[in-house]
C-alpha cells in the first residue's frame, strides 16, 4: 500500500478501492474580482494564489487514471433552492441572484458560476452543483462516490472553513478518509484556515489528515489507480 506521509500519522493509499481527488468551489464568483466573495467584501487574491497548486494535483491525478470531482455553489435561476436566511445574511452590496459584472451571483449556468479555465474539467469529469456549503447536501455526491467504490477523498478548494470544512464533516460522517491539502486550500481569513486545519487533525485525525501539495504528490508517485476505477 503506498502512503502519503501527512498529520497526524501517514494516509493510506489503497490500491484496492478508489481514491479521488475533490476541488471545492474553485468558481469565478469566489477568486475573480466582481463576484460573490468580492461583494462580501473579501481579497480575493488570496484564493487566487493556490491556483497552480490545485492545478499540479489535478495534472497529476489525470496522469495517474484516478476520479476527478469539482464543485461548484450555485442556485436555480428562481431562487427556489435559496433559503432567504442565505440570501439576505450580512446584506452584502450584491445578494445572490442579482446581475453582477458575471451574471447573476451564484446562479447555475452564469459565467460567474463557471470554473475558472485554470481548473476546468476534462470530458467525463463530473461537476457537482451544489444549492448549500456542503457538497453532499441535495446532491448526487454520494452515489457517484459509490459507484466509483471511491473510500479515500483527497480535498482542495475554497473556502477553507466553510464549504471544504463542511464537506469534509459530511464525508467523514459517511465513512470516508479525507485528507485535506495544506496549501491548496484558502480562506478569505488565514486565522480560520489555520484553525480549520488544526480541527481536522485533532486528537487522532478526529476529522481527517492533513499534508502539504509536495507531500501529497511523493505519494500519488507510488499509487497508480486500479484499472477499473480509471475514467
Amino acid at each position: 500500500m503506498a502512503v502519503i506521509a501527512a498529520q497526524p500519522y501517514d494516509y493510506p493509499l489503497p490500491m484496492e478501492t478508489g481514491v479521488a481527488l475533490m476541488i471545492i468551489d474553485m468558481q469565478r464568483d469566489f477568486l475573480e474580482p466582481g463576484g460573490f466573495g468580492a461583494a462580501l467584501g473579501n481579497e480575493v487574491s488570496r484564493l487566487q494564489a493556490i491556483v497552480p497548486t490545485v492545478q499540479q494535483l489535478q495534472n497529476t491525478f489525470r496522469d495517474r487514471g484516478g476520479l476527478i470531482l469539482q464543485t461548484v455553489e450555485g442556485h436555480r435561476p428562481d431562487l427556489t433552492d435559496c433559503p432567504p436566511s442565505k440570501r439576505l445574511r450580512g446584506n452584502p452590496r450584491l445578494k445572490i441572484g442579482d446581475p453582477g459584472p458575471m451574471g447573476r451571483i451564484l446562479i447555475l449556468g452564469e459565467p460567474g458560476n463557471q470554473i475558472i479555465p485554470e481548473l476546468a474539467p476534462q470530458p467525463g469529469e463530473p461537476v457537482i452543483a451544489k444549492p448549500g456549503k456542503g457538497a453532499f447536501y441535495n446532491t448526487n455526491l454520494e452515489f457517484l462516490l459509490k459507484t466509483h467504490q471511491i473510500t479515500h477523498l483527497i480535498v482542495a478548494g475554497v473556502t477553507t472553513e466553510v464549504c471544504v470544512q463542511t464537506t469534509l464533516r459530511e464525508a467523514n460522517d459517511r465513512g470516508y478518509d479525507c485528507l485535506l491539502v495544506e496549501d491548496a486550500t484558502e480562506s478569505y481569513f488565514p486565522e480560520f484556515k489555520q484553525a480549520t486545519l488544526d480541527m481536522v487533525r485533532a486528537q487522532g485525525g478526529i476529522v481527517g489528515w492533513t499534508a502539504t501539495a509536495h507531500q501529497v504528490l511523493a505519494g500519488l508517485a507510488q499509487w497508480q489507480a486500479p484499472p477499473r476505477f480509471s475514467r
